[in-house]
């Protein structure tokens, strides 16, 4: 009788116990990521230097801001289009070597451009094809940086680290211009022997990376590699085709370059000085950078719904009020909420794009995402443009209401009233 409770026991003995559930580490500790963080954000530095430098170095070699205007409407119109075969890429190939040959291409045309221009050999078509050729690497290494995240996070921290993605994206919008301005200044050359440089360090901690950027079946050809699979899976996913919707809607009307451009007739028009006029552009872009602070908080902190009902209303309301035709300051702070929301529900978007999509499909549904929130860009900073010209400031308004209204009605659809959080959704094929 008393044998059985000691082979009882040993027996359990026997069992090994259960590994305590792993703790996820910080993502300020998670050095792949923090590796692939930093060197996209030389990279975006790098990038917004040299792009600020483009049309100064025009003005300054031609005086003609009409081709100013038009390498920069033809740079946003490349990486549209260059969007969709850099999806495909990023799935087919190792996103890392991807990355790193981007990166050097960028190195190698900055570096002969910068020695051109030290050269005084500098033409019009050569500063088109060197924007051109630098815009085409752009689009292919950006579905490849964003698809990595997947592969060097825990699920449970993806949209934390798409969110501090966004601080990157407006860092460098803030930094890139002014760092431009002062290497052009010192002489026209270091802009772009500057921006080589920081591609060299970006492609340097890129190689630091040790844990792969993608599953390991990824790049096997499963006889699907089109890039219209991406935009297949957008539509049969409910989230992510009523959220993009909204998400070109609002990219028509509310993209940066057109708002600064009314804002900056707005002032004209109405003789402000320079310093006003930049004081209230500064506030509208104030907006985005806060919003990139604050995203990963509020993505925790509020509901997806609660977000998005912001998001997509605070354009509409801002239309009513703007046509009212406020103070031009009070006008940079109306933009300036509008500009808030942009890092958030894009974290929000990213997040669930990273989430849904497989591994395999990653690229390719980031490729269809870039060219269809990119593509729609041109088309509403020239409407603006025609609109001002021709009728003023409170039609560009009312005509950003009427394109703002109606795709904030999406917010009351089903899908989006009953959003769960991206974590709590499960990977989909």
């Amino acid at each position: 009788m008393t044998s059985k409770p000691v082979e009882t026991a040993t027996a359990q003995d026997d069992i090994p116990a259960s590994p305590p559930p792993e703790q996820l580490v910080p993502l300020r500790r998670n050095k792949n990521f923090q590796a692939l963080w930093t060197s996209e954000s030389f990279a975006a530095v790098a990038k917004e230097t040299a792009e600020f430098a483009y049309p100064l170095l025009i003005l300054a070699t031609t005086g003609s801001a009409l081709y100013a205007g038009t390498v920069a409407s033809l740079q946003v119109v490349v990486t549209g289009l260059v969007s969709i075969p850099a999806g495909s890429l990023a799935d087919r190939f190792d996103r890392k070597t991807l990355l790193v040959v981007c990166n050097l291409v960028r190195v190698l045309l900055l570096g002969v451009f910068g020695l051109a221009i030290a050269n005084d050999a500098i033409t019009f078509p050569l500063v088109l094809g060197i924007a051109m050729t630098s815009s085409v690497f752009l689009s292919l290494s950006q579905p490849a940086g964003i698809a990595a995240i997947k592969s060097l996070v825990p699920p449970e921290q993806v949209t934390t680290a798409i969110s501090q993605n966004q601080i990157r994206f407006f860092g460098a919008t803030l930094l890139g211009p002014p760092i431009g301005g002062f290497l052009f200044g010192l002489n026209r050359a270091f802009p772009y022997l500057g921006a080589a440089i920081g591609f060299v360090v970006s492609t340097v901690l890129l190689l630091v990376i040790k844990k792969p950027m993608q599953a390991p079946a990824t790049t096997d050809n499963d006889g699907k590699r089109h890039a219209i699979e991406g935009f297949r899976f957008i539509r049969r996913n409910p989230i992510l085709l009523v959220m993009l919707t909204w998400v070109m809607g609002s990219n028509m009307v509310f993209n940066h370059t057109g708002l600064f451009i009314a804002l900056t007739a707005t002032a004209h028009s109405e003789e402000m000085s320079s310093a006003t006029t930049g004081a209230a552009v500064a506030f509208a872009g104030g907006g985005g950078l806060i919003g990139s602070l604050i995203a990963s908080k509020v993505l925790k902190t509020f509901k997806p719904r609660t977000i998005m009902l912001y998001g997509a209303w605070v354009g509409p309301v801002a239309a009513v009020l703007l046509s009212l035709s406020p103070p031009l300051m009070v006008m940079g702070v109306i933009i300036g909420f509008v500009f808030l929301r942009g890092p958030i529900v894009g974290s929000l978007f990213l997040s669930y794009v990273t989430v849904l999509a497989p591994d395999k499909l990653q690229g390719r549904v980031l490729g269809a995402v870039f060219f269809l929130s990119i593509i729609v860009q041109p088309l509403g900073i020239f409407l603006i443009g025609t609109i001002f010209d021709y009728a003023g400031p409170v039609a560009v308004f009312l005509f950003i209401l009427a394109v703002a209204a109606p795709t904030a009605l999406l917010t009351l659809t089903p899908t989006i009233r009953h959003m769960r959080r991206p974590a709590e959704l499960e990977e989909s094929a």
